[in-house]
């Protein structure tokens, strides 16, 4: 891996596993003998709010958070969010979105628009976008909550870290009981073309 250090910010809303998909990256970031910092916000986390995390590595990380507009890497765990963070991402980034839709309780109650036409919006902006339907395949693995471990996946082809490595990290840090089929997801993740 070169000295360049690596920004990677995962958005979603609460639920998705933003944070432990964060917790992983960073660690399997250390496990590789780099600098790793990672910060996050979660408001309302717990009722399907925002959820984001900065995460960067590198041989020598001062701070956790990524300089606005400087993200090699938006991982978007949710379609609209990944439009509404799309500025943090660097001229020749990378945008990976999870196609799945989730429309917030204030669409019901008409103070909020649900956006149309996400995904060419996204394509416009970034025309080698990655936006993949992580909940179907996670739903075909028998497991809707393993969205953020495909999505790890999908992360892992551009980053340059061995694929075992990923998976011991994986399976020491998933929930007790859910190493193996994190394991599958992942590889199902890694897959994705």
């Amino acid at each position: 891996m070169s000295d360049k250090t690596t920004n990677v910010l995962i958005v979603g809303v609460g639920g998705q596993g933003v944070l432990l998909a964060s917790e992983i990256l960073c660690e399997v970031a250390k496990v590789t003998g780099l600098d790793a910092k990672k910060s996050e916000v979660h408001g309302m986390s717990q009722r399907g709010g925002i959820v984001t995390s900065h995460v960067r590595f590198g041989r020598k990380i001062h701070s956790p958070l990524i300089p606005t507009g400087t993200a090699d890497v938006i991982l978007a765990f949710e379609i609209a969010e990944a439009l509404r963070w799309i500025h943090e991402l660097a001229d020749g980034g990378a945008l990976i979105a999870n196609s799945q839709r989730i429309v917030p309780t204030i669409v019901s109650t008409g103070t909020f628009s649900y956006p149309d036409h996400i995904e060419e919006a996204l394509k416009k902006r970034v025309p080698k976008a990655t936006v993949v339907d992580a909940f179907a395949l996670a739903e075909k693995l028998g497991n809707s909550r393993m969205v953020n471990t495909i999505l790890l996946g999908v992360l892992s082809r551009s980053i340059d870290i061995e694929e075992s490595t990923w998976l011991d990290v994986i399976e020491r840090m998933a929930p007790k009981g859910t190493g193996e089929i994190n394991k599958k997801a992942f590889l199902e993740g890694r897959a994705v073309e």
